[in-house]
């Protein structure tokens, strides 16, 4: 019809509103796993390796240290002879004691020195090659001091016990032998060695040796 007027167009929504879903936020911080492989392999130097997807990180041993796999109950018995700054893990009923690289080698003479060798202890020493998960770092809140370890950890998983402490040598702090060269003041391995197998052996008879145990001649695991 003449003289009539057009109908307006629509206004375009607004900017805010034209997404039919929220606008994706960058991530506060990097993911857990790259922030614990930053701070295993550039605040401590230690070795790390990574294995499948979802897989948790883990801990390679015989670089800077290996790993003495103990019971929980049997371990908390030794950290008498261990160093405060000795670094201790736990996962589930198992206590893993760090002790100087090249450790798990040596354990099986040390073992049959100390007549431990020939009974079945619920032991197991990762050495060169070896691997351990790697329990979630520390962390530390402003005014708050260090958390307790393994504080937000999955259920399950690996905890520190007496975490590392960065700035420190590691190797100065862990049980040797002390034949080994270049360390000095560590603490005795042969002590240490001498009461987890004790304790090892202690929880063994308390336990008894019911149907599921496969008996004097097991070997114990090394790797």
């Amino acid at each position: 019809m003449a003289g009539s007027i057009p109908p307006a167009s629509p206004a375009p929504p607004p900017a805010s509103s034209a997404l039919p879903f929220p606008r994706p936020r960058r991530p506060l911080g990097p993911a857990p796993e790259a922030a614990a492989r930053h701070w295993y392999e550039r605040v401590l130097g230690w070795t790390t390796a990574q294995g499948a997807p979802g897989a948790p990180l883990r801990l390679v041993t015989g670089v800077r240290f290996d790993v003495l796999d103990v019971p929980a109950e049997a371990g908390a018995v030794a950290l008498r002879h261990l160093a405060p700054e000795s670094p201790v893990a736990l996962q589930g009923g198992r206590m893993r004691l760090l002790v100087a690289a090249g450790s798990a080698e040596e354990l099986p003479g040390l073992l049959d020195w100390l007549e431990w060798g020939a009974l079945a202890l619920d032991l197991r020493a990762l050495g060169a090659g070896g691997l351990t998960e790697a329990p979630a770092p520390p962390v530390r809140t402003a005014g708050a001091g260090v958390r307790r370890p393994g504080a937000g950890a999955v259920q399950g998983a690996a905890v520190w016990l007496r975490p590392p402490e960065p700035g420190r040598d590691v190797e100065a702090a862990l049980p040797a032998l002390p034949s080994f060269e270049g360390v000095t003041g560590a603490p005795d391995l042969v002590r240490l060695v001498d009461t987890v197998a004790a304790q090892c052996h202690r929880v063994r008879l308390r336990r008894g040796a019911g149907p599921r145990s496969r008996g004097r001649d097991q070997p114990l695991a090394f790797s």
